[in-house]
């Protein structure tokens, strides 16, 4: 049983309140709140802890390290667990714990770079009900502290459950070369919110948990710490091509290598992946991002949606840049970043 944090009783009691409230005032009151509490033990037996070892020689070993931990979500009766996807890049073995003690092993089945979604299949029956994907859309968010209370759940050793609120409701760009619409931001934030479960009062899962982030209320908006949440409203029309093929067809596109960041009106460079092409090409870490193909940008999601406007995965890139006061423009030779992912062996 994963214990309670984060004032979960009063979550609780809204949630049952709002059961009464959908039952109707014909209906049994008593059988409507039976049939949530279900819901939501449902939703928190659902959620499992996830561990992964990268490959020996997994790119991603600089930035996430080897060792991952989180939390996945069993979505289908067949033991298909949802995460998010850094959890499992490059993965060589996954383990999935329960709340009853018990260790199952794992295979990745989709990491979709396109949404930051991971897939992982139960190798022997985890025996545990799935739970229904709800409408991410439709959760009401909050201006401050109003609005309808959702759960966290997170899996694991030290997997708990939590009240948390949807502050806000955006599109959100990161800085390693992602970009998604409607993604859910939280509040207060958790620490253990990588591949953690977002769920209504009807225990439906809305969105897996990604990001601590500083802004959760959004740009122009008082800092508020939360967590970014990815909605499931994007996994449902590519889940079948994501149990079929490992990832979706828009995660097939140019990728450069190259991280960057929006700075006081500027768009800078962070880190350059070694032997990436914008490595290759000669980006340096500071350097100012000025225009793409000739598309004068000024923030994250120009530069992407620009990156990506071509759907050729591999093609001549020009990027210009500005260093040390002059203006340069840099060749980069784009690649299909799941060309570039290491994998185990007879994967």
């Amino acid at each position: 049983m994963k214990p309670i944090i984060d004032g979960l009783r009063g979550w609780v009691l809204a949630a049952l309140a709002a059961a009464a409230g959908f039952a109707g005032a014909a209906a049994d009151t008593g059988s409507a709140i039976e049939a949530q509490s279900r819901a939501l033990q449902r939703a928190s037996d659902a959620v499992v802890g996830l561990r992964a070892l990268a490959v020996e020689d997994a790119r991603s070993a600089a930035t996430l390290g080897r060792a991952r931990q989180g939390s996945g979500v069993v979505i289908d009766a067949d033991g298909l667990v949802l995460t998010i996807g850094y959890l499992v890049l490059e993965a060589e073995q996954v383990m999935l714990s329960t709340d009853d003690g018990r260790n199952i092993p794992a295979r990745v089945v989709a990491y979709d770079l396109a949404t930051g979604f991971g897939l992982v299949q139960a190798l022997v029956p985890l025996k545990l009900a799935p739970v229904p994907l709800g409408d991410a859309g439709a959760a009401p968010a909050a201006a401050a502290d109003g609005g309808s209370p959702l759960l966290v759940v997170s899996g694991g050793d030290t997997g708990a459950v939590g009240a948390t609120r949807l502050v806000s409701r955006r599109a959100f760009a990161g800085y390693w070369e992602y970009h998604i619409d409607g993604a859910l931001f939280t509040a207060p934030p958790r620490p253990d919110h990588g591949g953690a479960g977002l769920f209504n009062e009807r225990g439906e899962l809305l969105g897996i948990g990604s990001l601590f982030v500083a802004d959760a209320l959004g740009p122009g908006q008082p800092p508020r710490p939360g967590n970014m949440f990815v909605p499931v409203d994007l996994l449902k029309p590519i889940l079948g091509e994501l149990r079929q093929r490992g990832s979706s067809s828009a995660s097939r596109r140019a990728w450069l290598g190259v991280n960057c960041v929006e700075h006081e009106g500027e768009l800078r460079v962070l880190r350059v992946a070694e032997d990436s092409p914008a490595d290759l090409a000669g980006v340096l870490r500071g350097d100012r991002v000025l225009a793409i193909d000739g598309t004068p940008v000024a923030g994250l999601a120009q530069l992407w949606k620009a990156l990506w406007a071509d759907v050729r995965t591999e093609r001549e890139v020009a990027l210009d840049i500005e260093r040390g006061g002059q203006r340069l423009t840099l060749k980069l030779q784009s690649v299909d970043r799941a060309r570039t992912l290491r994998r185990a062996q007879g994967i």
